[in-house]
This record gives structure tokens, C-alpha cells and sequence, in this order.
């Protein structure tokens, strides 16, 4: 079979179209044949050794897949050939095959398209963790999400509609920010042209937003900690802008506020069955249309490192789909 394969820390550009073994499954495991691998932020920090994760060389980026079982190893009774599935699988979904324990599996249902499916896990998955679980929301809270037109940021502001919050927008164009509002964004920031901190003070009446979700970091983050409601919740999901800020603690303090880390990897290790709960309410709510699952663009395998630079420009809207 085919895969995209990273022997080193390297670019995209580096990454090689290989033949690679059929995997076989084991017990307990399923083969899918991969329809869609989804493509995130943090698959070009692997490849460059930059992520807290660094799986053996070689890998293939791509952390979350859907496609067909071809075969079911010895013990496997809730799975059989021919299911229509989703999985989280880390790396390695930039192949046309992968073996997964089947516990990790969760079968689609037939309205659901692969591409779609292949986007819900990893974004939906965090951004549900992040407001349910860390969040602590209460209905008509203000919500602000930095990074908004970004696939986590996009699924923050579904979700926050979903949940009854009062979602802002926060983004670098207006193009992302109309794109934003109709994925349940209320009102919208361009930070690019305005300040973020006293933008979120004149949105919400000089009283800050309740919770910021924020993907983006660098210097981006402590524009808006330092806006954030008395007993706001601010949530670190990630770093796209690419540097890693230092937030002055007293802010914490003056504000009455919490900094919440948001590790959704780590989570869905300790709560097993919490997380598949989650995805398959996810994957419902796909389904019957209340999420959109937004798919930006796809590429074929050959094309991953196309891909990737589109999502290290931060030109994507939604996902980045691959199709083995």
C-alpha cells in the first residue's frame, strides 16, 4: 500500500510517497481501508520534531481517519467488514490502510460522508472537552474565540451556540469572520485591524468575555487574558501563532480568573470512555446537520505537502482532508 513517510524530522516538502506492508490485524484490532485522513495544525510540528509527541521513524502524519473495515482480528464482535468507521489514531493516517484497536473504533452512519467524518474527531473532540469538561459554562455567558475560522475555532463557536453561549468571533480578515458568523458566531473581532483587548471590552460593554478559547497564542493571548470577565475562564488549546507567551501571572490575580490547560490527548488516555461518548454524540450531532464539519479542501496522498503549507499558512477555513 501507499504512504506519506517522515524519516526524519523534516518539511513538508521532505515528506516521501512510499510502498509500504499491508498491516494485518491483531487481536483485538481492525484493518480500515482509508477513505479520508484528516490533516491538523500539530502534523507539521511532528514532522519537524516540534510536537510533545514523537512517534518512531518512520510515521506518517494524518491523526485521524475514516474509511471501511477490510478485516477484524481474533476477539473483535462489534465491528465486522464492510462498517462505514471514524477513528483517532495520532499518526500514520497518511496511508491507504491502518490497524487500530477496536475500542477506538466508532462506526458512521451512512448520511455521514467520510470526508466529514475524518474532521470530527480531533477539533469537535477538543473544543467539546474544552467548553463541557474545562469550561465550567453557564447559558448566555460570552464566549470569544481566537483563531475563529480555523477548524478548532470553527468547531469552538458551533458548539458554543450549541450550548447556549454568546460566541465572538476572533480572527485576521474579515472574510474568516463572515465565515465564522455563520457557524454560530454572534459578533466578530478583526484583530487585524482592531485591538483585541479593547475590542472585547467594547463587544461585551467594558465587562470582558466569560471564557476565551484560544488556539492561537503568541502574542495574541495576553491581549485578551487581559480583557477577560471577573471570574473568567481563559483556555489554552494550542499555539498556532507559533510562540509559546509568558503570561504575566498578576493578571491572573487582578481578574479573579482561572488559565485552564486544555490536553485533549492526554484526556481521552485517562477517560476512555468519556471520549467515545463524546464522539459518538459528535458524530450524531454531524449527522442530523447540527454540526457542519466543515471541509476547506481536499488533496490526494501524493499531494501532502500542498497540504500541509495550506494549514502552515493558516489559509484553511474548516479541514484539510487527504484521500489515500
Amino acid at each position: 500500500m501507499k504512504a506519506i513517510l517522515c524519516s526524519q524530522f523534516c518539511q513538508p516538502d521532505d515528506l516521501v510517497l512510499a510502498d509500504v506492508p499491508d498491516p494485518v490485524a491483531g487481536p483485538g484490532e481492525a484493518v480500515i481501508a482509508i477513505k479520508a485522513a484528516a490533516l491538523n495544525f500539530f502534523d507539521i510540528l511532528m514532522i519537524q520534531g516540534k510536537y510533545q509527541i514523537k512517534p518512531p521513524f518512520p510515521f506518517s502524519p494524518g491523526a485521524e481517519v475514516a474509511g471501511v473495515i477490510e478485516s477484524v482480528g481474533d476477539g473483535v464482535t462489534d465491528l465486522k467488514v464492510g462498517d462505514r468507521v471514524v477513528a483517532s489514531c495520532g499518526h500514520n493516517g497518511a496511508r491507504q490502510k491502518i490497524a487500530l484497536p477496536a475500542a477506538s473504533i466508532v462506526r458512521i452512519p451512512d448520511n455521514l460522508d467520510f470526508d466529514r467524518a475524518a474532521g470530527i474527531i480531533i477539533i469537535y473532540g477538543t473544543a467539546l472537552h474544552a467548553l463541557e469538561d474545562r469550561a465550567s459554562p453557564k447559558p448566555g455567558e460570552t464566549l470569544a474565540v481566537l483563531g475563529a475560522a480555523g477548524g478548532t475555532g470553527l468547531a469552538a463557536c458551533e458548539l458554543g451556540k450549541l450550548m447556549g453561549l454568546k460566541v465572538i468571533a476572533c480572527a485576521s480578515s474579515d472574510e474568516k469572520l463572515e465565515f465564522a458568523r455563520q457557524h454560530g458566531a454572534t459578533l466578530t473581532l478583526n484583530y487585524a485591524k482592531e485591538d483585541l483587548k479593547e475590542g472585547l471590552r467594547r463587544l461585551t460593554d467594558g465587562k470582558g468575555a466569560d471564557i476565551i478559547f484560544d488556539p492561537v497564542g503568541g502574542a495574541y493571548a495576553e491581549q485578551a487574558l487581559r480583557s477577560i470577565a471577573w471570574e473568567g475562564r481563559f483556555l489554552v488549546i494550542g499555539f498556532a501563532a507559533g510562540d509559546i507567551p509568558k503570561m504575566p501571572l498578576n493578571l491572573a490575580l487582578l481578574k479573579g480568573c482561572d488559565i485552564r490547560g486544555v490536553f485533549w490527548g492526554a484526556w481521552t488516555r485517562l477517560n476512555p470512555a468519556k471520549n467515545r461518548a463524546n464522539l459518538e454524540k459528535l458524530v450524531q450531532w454531524t449527522a442530523e446537520g447540527k454540526l457542519s464539519s466543515h471541509v476547506d479542501r481536499t488533496f490526494p496522498l501524493a499531494q501532502t505537502a500542498d497540504a500541509l503549507k495550506v494549514l502552515a499558512g493558516r489559509q484553511a477555513m474548516g479541514k484539510v482532508i487527504l484521500h489515500p
